[in-house]
């Protein structure tokens, strides 16, 4: 027979008894440890090995197993609440599936309860991210354009002021702030696109290391010092590298 959840609970419940490192440790110890798994899964999902992720998502379950745990000896909830909330709230997000509702937005639902756009965004996402968090539950209550022809719009607008405040001379708040509506105005368009901007910026991110990388083996062959080569001569390897790579 296969390991259940009930297994993987009763294993975790074990080793708070007897395991020293697993008694001691708190919400508050294991904080740091439920981050580095989540990214230890999302390097595993860029890979694209199935093994890998299989393995990084069984300890990403260890730590939602840890703080279940934690909580029922604290008498606060226990695993199966937490089960039973994420039933209670995916069949509520699928009214038209679970019921008789028809479908809607999930983020016209959520935003009926809360007061605030922020509420319940948590204050530490990355800022690519919260900035499409941030557009996303605007346009759950209609604050949206209708098409990607506003956003573009916006983006050369905003790139307009850049440029503004660049020929104005030295770095100021000001060309900080307006740097920060350029930023946030491509991720608008992305969304609007449909394109997730950290995932976009995660490839160009690969992209570009991939085709530097290429730059430093093409001048090692060749004998050229990549720190004193200049840009004439790196921007020609770097024509070379995307010309192999088509």
């Amino acid at each position: 027979m296969k390991p259940s959840l009930e297994d993987t609970l009763a294993l975790m419940r074990d080793l708070r008894r007897r395991c020293e490192w697993d008694a001691a440790q708190t919400h508050e110890s294991l904080r740091p440890y439920l981050i580095e798994e989540a990214h230890e899964v999302d390097e595993a999902l860029q890979s694209g090995d199935d093994g890998r992720l299989r393995e990084e998502l069984g300890d990403l379950l260890l730590q939602i197993l840890f703080h279940s745990v934690v909580a029922e000896e604290r008498g606060a909830f226990g695993f199966h609440e937490v089960a039973e909330g994420f039933i209670t709230k995916m069949k509520a997000r699928h009214p038209h599936l679970y019921g008789d509702g028809q479908k809607q937005s999930w983020e016209g639902m959520k935003a009926k309860k809360r007061s605030t756009i922020t509420e319940g965004l948590p204050a530490g996402l990355p800022s690519l991210h919260r900035a499409f968090r941030l557009q996303d539950r605007a346009a759950g209550v209609g604050f949206d354009w209708p098409n990607t022809e506003g956003p573009i719009e916006k983006v050369r607008e905003e790139l307009a002021e850049v440029e503004k405040e660049l020929g104005d001379g030295a770095p100021s708040d000001a060309l900080q702030d307006e740097v920060g509506d350029l930023l946030f105005a491509v991720v608008n368009l992305a969304r609007k696109a449909g394109v997730h901007p950290a995932l976009a910026l995660d490839r160009a991110n690969r992209k570009f290391e991939r085709r530097f990388v290429g730059i430093e083996t093409l001048a090692a062959e060749r004998g050229i010092k990549v720190n004193e080569a200049g840009l004439e001569v790196l921007d020609a390897l770097w024509d070379e590298i995307k010309k192999g790579e088509a």
